[in-house]
């Protein structure tokens, strides 16, 4: 059961489900920084990643801010600290040059403001104020934790050396897909939420929206499929790229997915958090930017689905018309309907989750890998900030786009398929991946 299943009943039980969920996300949090020494925490293994040692401060500069302080209106431990932790002053690649916390400053100070939330959780009535009500600030804090750990987790899978994160391997494929693609049938379905009571602000407000007939891929691409691409020659023909992703794609001398390596007799391997093994056939590929989906739907005669699409799929029950929290349903997440959370290290093959199957029969929409959509990151109508603009509007119309669904990374607390994800086109350190889509005929509309 997980804090959402509390939100009809008691404070006092709702209290302890959040606590428990400040103590899960802290574990992980610790498991991620504690699993390497302190030359590792320290170092920089990408100027596209902040060091570990950072990420775990701000974690608990932001806490601070947010829990400590206006929700509890408690005096801060360290605002001496604040600017060296404020993502907008510094970017990443300029962060190990800073003043920052040692790692045992870092653990004391992480510390010592959990210590001053639970005071304050268990004085906080969690009604009346917006901020507090349903335990909405410390649910943010939640998730803005858990996204730091996946940031953390895409950290761990650059850093060289032996291997320090250790996990069992995703189950096998039990039931795959019984056909290639699936047709969503046109028509208006709820898009975003007024409900979720942690849902942020780029999921509000709810607004209907009309979707076309399209046909969408029963699952992510899988490394197979994309190796298939690669022998055809899809990096070295231009008609596949657009002109932004050919350029950037020879500038960056893309030649297959990151981490990607192909020996002398053909085969491909990959180097997955330390490990050097054989690319599995089966399951989603990943660290592929934008463009590389791009270029593959097109060699495929396809295209990326929008956002709205994507949505659609995921939540549109087409017996009800409501729209509901998971691909599957309402019922929170289990580890039999997605792949979520670093309870494995790598997307698991298609088919391995057939509880987590929508009614049309899509498959592994939430969990796995992240999927690039063809639409790039705007407001829904109506939205308003809240609580701060940094979190979602100073992105919106940025050049960045949408992706959607999660990862295996990805915990559990925003898995809802209204949660949405956006980054710069050429990322590939991220876990993502995508699927296709295509119109449908018009005879298939009507």
């Amino acid at each position: 059961m997980t804090t959402t299943d509390f939100f009809t009943t008691g404070e006092d039980v709702l209290r302890a489900a959040i606590a428990a969920e400040l103590d899960r996300t802290r574990r992980r949090s610790l498991a991620l920084t504690d699993s390497v020494d302190d030359a590792d925490l320290t170092r920089q293994h990408s100027p596209l990643m902040s060091p570990l040692v950072w990420d775990l401060a701000h974690i608990g500069n932001q806490e601070e801010l947010w829990l400590v302080r206006d929700v509890g209106g408690l005096v801060p431990l360290r605002s001496d600290i604040d600017e060296l932790y404020d993502a907008f002053q510094h970017a990443r690649a300029d962060r190990p040059a800073l003043p920052l916390l040692s790692p045992a400053e870092a653990r004391g100070y992480v510390r010592g403001v959990r210590e001053k939330t639970l005071d304050v959780l268990d004085r906080t009535p969690l009604r009346g104020r917006r901020l507090v009500a349903d335990g909405f600030a410390f649910g943010m804090i939640v998730q803005h934790e858990q996204q730091h750990d996946e940031t953390m987790l895409a950290t761990h899978q650059l850093r060289t050396g032996e291997p320090v994160l250790h996990a069992p391997a995703p189950p096998p494929s039990i039931l795959p897909p019984t056909a290639r693609e699936v047709l969503i049938p046109g028509g208006p379905f709820t898009m975003g939420t007024d409900s979720d009571p942690w849902a942020l602000d780029n999921e509000r407000p709810a607004h209907t929206v009309l979707v076309d007939s399209f046909y969408l891929d029963a699952a992510p691409v899988t490394n197979a499929a994309y190796a298939e691409f690669i022998a055809e020659g899809g990096y070295d023909r231009r008609e596949w790229w657009t002109e932004a992703g050919w350029a950037h794609r020879q500038q960056a001398e893309l030649r297959a997915p990151l981490f990607w390596e192909r020996d002398s007799d053909g085969t491909w391997w990959r180097r997955r958090f330390g490990v050097t093994e054989p690319v599995p056939a089966e399951e989603p590929v990943v660290h592929v930017c934008l463009h590389e989906a791009e270029a593959y739907a097109r060699w495929a005669g396809r295209r990326l689905p929008t956002e709205a699409e994507w949505e659609k799929a995921a939540r549109h029950d087409p017996v009800t018309g409501r729209s509901r929290r998971y691909p599957w349903g309402d019922e929170a997440p289990t580890e039999h309907h997605a792949n979520l959370g670093q309870r494995h290290l790598s997307p698991a093959p298609v088919g391995a989750y057939p509880q987590g199957t929508t009614p049309a029969g899509v498959h592994q929409l939430v969990g796995d890998v992240w999927e690039w959509t063809s639409s790039t990151f705007t407001a829904h109508p109506g939205f308003a900030a809240f609580p701060y603009r940094e979190y979602s509007e100073v992105f919106l119309d940025g050049g960045y786009q949408v992706l959607r669904g999660g990862s295996f990374g990805t915990d559990t607390s925003m898995a809802r398929a209204s949660f949405r994800n956006w980054d710069h086109p050429i990322r590939r350190q991220i876990f993502a991946g995508f699927r296709c889509a295509r119109d449908a005929a018009r005879a298939e509309r009507s």
